[in-house]
């Protein structure tokens, strides 16, 4: 490995990062990690730090899951790549579908596309749900409705049904037909409305709304988190999703899980949607399905959307989509390891109950600091704070405060990540209940520097 100096030196001449400005790593060079153990991360100084990120919502199980790791070597030397296109497979795929198979069969999903990550899986399920539709003889059915504050990845189809603008506007104009309905997030909703169980009934009859005014009929798909992540964390009430399940159904409209960040046990149940009650008609998963370790997903697809294109004569439901890397072998060896330890470990069991004390904490620290207006958690480990120049206003704390509270937080040992004035936490699910102190003291450090 290169020296400290040639990494810090080199880094912004020569790499772009995602979701920054080009010259702001120039100005700020971001921490340039080289190791990593357990749920700890190493920067280049040496410096040792708890990683209340999990890599990006994706390390569940740490960073020295051997299984993984062996799973990964062992298919390299026996069989490093080969296509499932048309007329080839891989053994590994196979052994890997069965499996998914049968973790997800509570959710009533029985069939697996596989892709190379998050961005690919939701785009492929937008697809699918189109072709589903034009199979049925529907091809009138085009459009996409989603949350606002919802994130769906990057790709021209996950931008277009994103509901923040930061992921929209300087790529626009973007996939037509995509509209959105108000998030159920009771600490900033067009209703101002604080009860849950009343804003969700609100959010519903905004969907509602936009289905009559759209026209059942030329509307595709609804495209949810379980458990907003990047958008801030919101926790919807828990009659939410299950509304949503049933309009559409009523409607004919296909309801997609976006469960990148909470399949595989990061809100304390196997997947979001389980959490809720709800059986989608797709799922989007990536992040944990290798632990972080490959490139790698798979969109999930309910049973009855699988006869319909199964049982086709007419050549509508030919799959005319697909990736280099779908199915590839080295990353269902990892999958297949990976999905044995989660169950192995019970991670959604460690979720819930390290997820519950670090939400308690989080609210003992918004009785101590004015600058916390909101806490948002409580089911598993995806918490997140949103920061505030005065309660009473809402309006959002500077920049530069939530920026140093976060290299005060990391110097006191532990990386949280800042995303607009929100503070998410989504360690790995391996989390220790004094790695969950360490990170609660960390971002008290960070708070008392800012006051």
């Amino acid at each position: 490995m290169k020296d400290s100096n040639f990494l810090k030196e080199k880094n912004a001449r020569s790499v772009w990062h995602p979701m920054a400005h080009p010259a702001d790593c120039l100005a700020n060079p971001p921490t340039i990690v080289t190791g990593a153990h357990g749920v700890r991360i190493r920067d280049v100084d040496g410096h040792e730090v708890v990683d209340g990120v999990g890599g990006l919502w994706n390390v569940n199980l740490g960073f020295s899951c051997q299984p993984v790791k062996q799973a990964i070597a062992d298919q390299l030397e026996r069989l490093p790549y080969y296509s499932i296109f048309r007329g080839t497979t891989n053994d590994a795929v196979i052994e890997l579908s069965e499996l998914l198979r049968e973790f997800f069969e509570p959710d009533g999903l029985s069939r697996a596309f596989y892709t190379s990550g998050g961005s690919d899986s939701v785009e492929t399920a937008l697809r699918l749900a189109r072709q589903y539709h034009k199979v049925r003889g529907e091809g009138t059915r085009t459009k996409f409705l989603s949350l606002k504050k919802g994130y769906h990845g990057t790709h021209m189809g996950g931008a277009s049904v994103n509901g923040n603008a930061n992921f929209r506007t300087q790529y626009e104009p973007l996939l037509p037909g995509c509209h959105h309905i108000p998030a159920p997030l009771t600490y900033r909703n067009p209703f101002n409305e604080t009860d849950p169980e009343k804003l969700a009934q609100l959010c519903l009859q905004a969907l509602e709304d936009e289905i009559a005014f759209q026209g059942a009929g030329t509307i595709a798909a609804f495209i949810m988190e379980p458990i907003l992540g990047a958008g801030g964390v919101i926790v919807p009430h828990e009659t939410f999703m299950p509304g949503v399940r049933e309009i559409c159904t009523r409607n004919g409209i296909l309801l997609i899980a976006d469960e990148v960040i909470t399949a595989f046990g990061r809100s304390g149940s196997w997947s979001g949607s389980r959490h809720w009650g709800v059986q989608p008609d797709m799922m989007s998963t990536a992040k944990a399905i290798t632990n972080g370790y490959f490139p790698f997903g798979a969109v999930m697809i309910a049973e009855h959307v699988a006869e319909t294109f199964e049982k086709d004569t007419t050549g509508k439901a030919n799959i005319g989509h697909g990736y280099t890397y779908s199915g590839h072998p080295v990353g269902a060896a990892a999958a297949i390891a990976c999905l044995e330890e989660t169950k192995r470990l019970k991670v959604n069991e460690n979720a819930a109950a390290r997820g519950a004390e670090l939400f308690a904490g989080l609210q003992t620290l918004q009785e101590k600091y004015d600058a916390i207006g909101d806490v948002r958690g409580g089911h598993g480990l995806m918490c997140a704070l949103e920061l505030v120049s005065d309660r009473g206003t809402k309006a959002a704390i500077d920049k530069a405060r939530i920026n140093r509270l976060q290299e005060v937080a990391y110097q006191s040992g532990a990386m949280v990540r800042v995303s607009g004035n929100n503070v998410i936490l989504s360690p790995p699910l391996v989390l220790t209940a004094s790695d969950v102190e360490t990170i609660l003291s960390s971002i008290e450090a960070g708070f008392q520097a800012i006051t």
